[in-house]
C-alpha cells in the first residue's frame, strides 16, 4: 500500500509565492513574470514549463516527491495538505531549486475548504492545468473488525475527497478549454488483499472513478488518467510492512523489491505532461510487474535476481 499524506481552512502559507500567468484571470505582466521564474537556457526541454500544478497530500511520501518532480520540469506548484509545516518545507525546497510553489493548508473532505483551494490557486496563478490527487489515508484492519467509523474516514478521505477536488479543479479547466487530472489509485482497488476491505474499497472506487471522468470531460480538452502503485518503499512503509509482508511482495512482484517514490512521479510526470496528449481513462500500473503476475508455477520466477 502507497504511503500517502493525510487528507489536505484553505489557508495560504507565509511561502507562497504569488506569480500569475497570462489567460483566464491572468494580467499582461504574466508571461515576463513566468519567464523570469525559470533560468531562459532550462525552458527547452522541461514538459510542464509554466503550467500551474495543484497536488492534494503533496507534503510528504508520493505526493512531496510529485510536487518536486513538476517543479524541476518547469511547473508552479501548489501543495495542499493538512499538516502545514510539511507543505512549507516542501515549498522551501522548490523554492531552493529556483522553482515555485505555495503551500495551502486544506482539508480535501470538505467542500468549502476545496473551493477556496482552488480559488487560491487561481487567484494566484491565474489558472489550473494540473490535479494530482493523491491525498488519502491507509488502513490495516480484518473486514470483520472495521467499524463504520474506520469504513466511512477511509472512503471520506479517498474516494470523496478526490471527487471534491476533482470537480472543483474541473470546473475551472472547462472554462479554459484544458487540464490533466491525475488520480493515485492501488494496486488494492484492482486485487484483493487481506486487511484491505475500506482501502481496497476507495481505491476500487477511484477506478471507475477515473474512467467516468474521462468519459464525461473529454469533450471539454480535459485528460483523466490514474496510476496504481505497488508496494513503495517509504517511511510507512519501512516502519509498518512486517518481514513477512515484504517477503510476500517480493515474492509476487516480478522485479524482487518495492517501488520508489521517484518512479510513481516519474509516471505521474508522464500522464500529466503533453507526451501522453492520447492517452485519457487509462490505469498504469507502477507495481513491477505483480498485477501481471498470476499464478506462476516455475519455481524459477520466484528465484531473487541474478547480481
Amino acid at each position: 500500500m502507497p504511503e500517502q499524506a493525510t487528507p489536505c481552512s484553505a489557508e495560504p502559507s507565509p511561502l507562497a509565492t504569488p506569480a500569475p500567468e497570462n489567460g483566464n484571470g491572468g494580467n499582461g505582466q504574466a508571461a515576463a513574470l513566468a519567464s523570469a521564474a525559470l533560468p531562459a537556457a532550462a525552458l527547452g526541454g522541461l514538459k510542464l514549463i509554466n503550467k500551474v500544478a495543484l497536488v492534494t497530500g503533496g507534503g510528504r511520501g508520493i505526493g512531496r516527491d510529485i510536487a518536486l518532480r513538476f517543479a524541476r520540469e518547469g511547473a508552479r506548484v501548489v501543495i495542499a495538505d493538512l499538516d502545514e509545516d510539511n507543505g512549507r518545507g516542501v515549498v522551501a525546497e522548490i523554492e531552493a531549486g529556483d522553482g515555485v510553489g505555495m503551500a495551502v493548508k486544506a482539508d480535501i473532505t470538505d467542500p468549502q475548504q476545496v473551493e477556496a483551494l482552488v480559488s487560491e490557486t487561481t487567484r494566484r496563478f491565474g489558472r489550473l492545468d494540473v490535479l494530482i490527487n493523491n491525498a488519502g489515508v491507509g488502513l490495516a484492519r480484518p473486514f470483520l473488525t472495521t467499524t463504520l467509523a474506520d469504513f466511512e474516514r477511509v472512503l471520506r478521505v479517498n474516494l470523496v475527497g478526490t471527487f471534491l477536488c476533482s470537480q472543483a479543479a474541473a470546473r475551472v479547466m472547462v472554462q479554459q478549454k484544458s487540464g490533466t487530472i491525475v488520480n493515485i489509485a492501488s494496486i488494492s482497488g484492482q486485487r484483493g488483499a487481506t486487511d484491505r476491505a475500506a482501502y481496497g474499497a476507495a481505491k476500487a472506487g477511484v477506478i471507475q472513478l477515473t474512467k467516468v471522468m474521462a468519459l464525461e470531460l473529454a469533450r471539454h480538452g480535459i485528460r483523466v488518467n490514474a496510476i496504481a502503485p505497488g508496494p513503495v518503499d517509504t517511511a510507512q512503509s519501512r516502519e509498518h510492512h512486517t518481514a513477512a509482508t515484504r517477503r510476500a511482495y517480493h515474492e509476487r512482484i516480478l522485479l524482487k523489491r518495492y517501488g520508489t517514490g521517484a518512479e510513481n512521479a516519474a509516471a505521474v510526470l508522464f500522464l500529466a505532461c503533453d507526451e501522453s496528449s492520447f492517452i485519457t481513462g487509462e490505469i498504469l500500473n507502477v507495481d513491477g510487474g505483480f498485477n501481471a503476475a498470476g499464478l506462476i508455477f516455475n519455481d524459477e520466477v520466484f528465484a531473487p535476481q541474478k547480481p
